[in-house]
């Protein structure tokens, strides 16, 4: 009897090939300490880790493993997570990269998978397009909250959204915009304190695990390439964006003769993206 058998129903050979793919995990914030926890017990074998980040004590309210004994000690988020696979399952293989992600671009190219948890616009663009060079599907999580208008509470939303070869980029989808990108410059590119909360991180992790499991097992027919699914958190449903259901068009940031080139190097990229940011 193996420890995933209650989930043999992802296919004949689901376990050895969960056991095999490797999956990078970009930010280890709030929504991707969820799917790093989801991942290690679906059967995932393979992770690639990065952030630069120490825990903080404002992380304990959404961080999946996050303890005051870590805030105290101010250990890596990569540790954190690290430990957490293998009190999981011991024979996982985890690496750890406590860097920008740009900086561990070579251990990422290797990921058959990468989960985005990145909550500025400009590195999901970077990190879309990094995954876009090297054919390797993006999975990436937001969320926000945003106050109503006379005063009656919050809306909390999110999204998550698959972004792959033959299907609409990150800028296809309206997540990157230019107006987005140069307010975020204004504002040194700094993401800044924005509202998170533990359940809404967990919708979005457990939304974007399912697209991981449906890329790696066969266990259900994907009509399409690609996925953008709505949360909206005041209703608790969920929904394919209307945006992504009438999308038809090819995507113009990426077209396919553009996917694929060996030579990408995103450091030229956020070079060349740095200087044609307004300068304030």
């Amino acid at each position: 009897m193996s420890w995933l058998d209650r989930q043999s129903f992802l296919g004949a050979k689901s376990e050895q090939r969960l056991a095999e793919v490797t999956v990078g995990l970009v930010g280890l914030g709030g929504g991707n300490s969820h799917v790093t926890q989801q991942l290690a017990h679906v059967g995932i074998c393979n992770f690639v880790l990065v952030d630069a980040d120490n825990i903080s004590l404002t992380n304990l309210n959404r961080l999946i493993g996050g303890t005051w004994w870590y805030v105290l000690k101010r250990t890596a988020k990569v540790a954190i997570m690290k430990r957490m696979i293998l009190a999981i399952n011991p024979k996982a293989r985890v690496e750890i990269h406590r860097k920008q992600w740009q900086l561990a671009g070579d251990a990422l190219k290797r990921c058959e998978v990468i989960v985005g948890g990145l909550d500025n616009v400009r590195g999901k663009d970077e990190l879309d397009a990094f995954c876009r060079r090297f054919l390797i599907p993006y999975i990436d999580q937001g969320m926000d909250v945003h106050k109503l208008t006379g005063g009656h509470g919050h809306l909390v939303a999110g999204q998550v959204v698959l972004s792959e070869p033959g299907s609409p980029c990150l800028r296809c989808m309206g997540i990157v915009t230019d107006a987005a990108l140069a307010e975020e410059s204004r504002r040194y590119g700094a993401a800044g304190g924005r509202p998170q909360v533990v359940w809404s991180n967990g919708v979005l992790a457990s939304l974007a695990v399912g697209l991981v499991v449906q890329l790696i097992t066969p266990w259900s027919r994907r009509t399409r390439p690609g996925a953008y699914l709505s949360y909206d958190g005041n209703s608790g449903l969920v929904v394919e964006a209307e945006r992504f259901r009438r999308w038809s068009a090819s995507c113009t940031h990426y077209p396919n003769a553009a996917v694929g080139d060996m030579t990408f190097d995103i450091r030229k990229l956020a070079a060349k993206m740095s200087a044609r940011q307004p300068h304030v």
